[in-house]
This record gives C-alpha cells, structure tokens and sequence, in this order.
C-alpha cells in the first residue's frame, strides 16, 4: 500500500494549510496589501509546500527502499543519509 494512502491525514492537513494560505495570499492581492506582507505570505506558502514535497518524498525513499522485512544495516545506514540531505537540501 502506497505511504500516501496511510499517510493520508496529515498529507491533507499539509494541503488544506496551503489552501488557507493561497486563500489569504488571494486576499491579500485583492485588497491591496502591503508588498512586505505578501511577500511574507509567498514565502510562507512555499515553505509549506517544500515541507509537503520532502514529507511525501521522505515516506517514498522510506517505503521503497527501506527494508521489506529485515534489511541489513548498512542499507538502512544509507537510507538514514538520503534522508538527511534531502531534508538538508530542501531547507
């Protein structure tokens, strides 16, 4: 069963946030915010979808090259380190 499918509730929480904040984003244009406060608003936005992207992109590198059953350890060594710079990367 696919990471997205078990992992559906807190990936649509994600979702719906960044919803929220395009929402506000939307608003904001509309009423002729600031620019500091839209930027502000952008910038939110992509941080949440970078967080998205490297939530979903952590549990596929765990459900599909992690160990089936019992791996050995220098697999899950070298996944432990895939994990760490992505998360580094998408920073």
């Amino acid at each position: 069963m696919a990471h997205t499918i078990t992992d559906k509730k807190p990936l649509l929480a994600r979702v719906r946030r960044i919803k929220g904040q395009a929402e506000a984003l939307e608003r904001a244009l509309e009423d002729g915010a600031e620019c500091m406060a839209v930027l502000q608003q952008i910038a939110a936005i992509r941080g949440a979808v970078k967080g998205l992207m490297s939530q979903v992109l952590e549990g596929h590198l765990r459900e599909h090259m992690g160990p089936a059953s019992d791996a050995s350890h220098d697999r899950m060594d070298d996944l432990e380190a895939i994990v760490s710079v992505l998360r580094s990367y998408m920073k």
